[in-house]
């Protein structure tokens, strides 16, 4: 299965567009690679890419810490599908799961 065209313009539109996540500059070995690095708020890095036989994460994925209502909203706006899980699976804490413009999964856990 070919990578999906124009995933790098995908991501950036998702991960800086919807998300707000500064872009960084890859260094230049790196960047002759391609993919695409974030600054996640409240600190860490997110380095994406894709590959000639990608295929999408659908059950792994990384979780993050956000002000859900804001993410939520924002998602929404942007047409994402926004899924609330079952409040028993995980006691005590809120959370949402969506798909990036490429389709992995990511899991959102309220900070707040």
């Amino acid at each position: 299965m070919a990578c999906p065209a124009g995933s790098e313009d995908r991501l950036r539109a998702f991960y800086h567009g919807v998300l707000g996540w500064p872009e960084l500059d890859k260094p230049p070995l790196l960047a002759a690679r391609g993919g695409c690095w974030f600054q996640v708020p409240g600190g860490g890095e997110l380095h994406v890419g894709v590959e000639a036989d990608f295929r999408p994460a659908r059950k792994a994925h990384p979780a993050f810490l956000a002000d859900l209502d804001t993410v939520a909203a924002a998602l929404r706006d942007a047409g994402c599908e926004v899924v609330w899980p079952d409040p028993a699976e995980i006691p005590g804490r809120r959370r949402l799961h969506t798909y990036d413009a490429v389709g992995n999964r990511l899991e959102f856990i309220d900070a707040t």
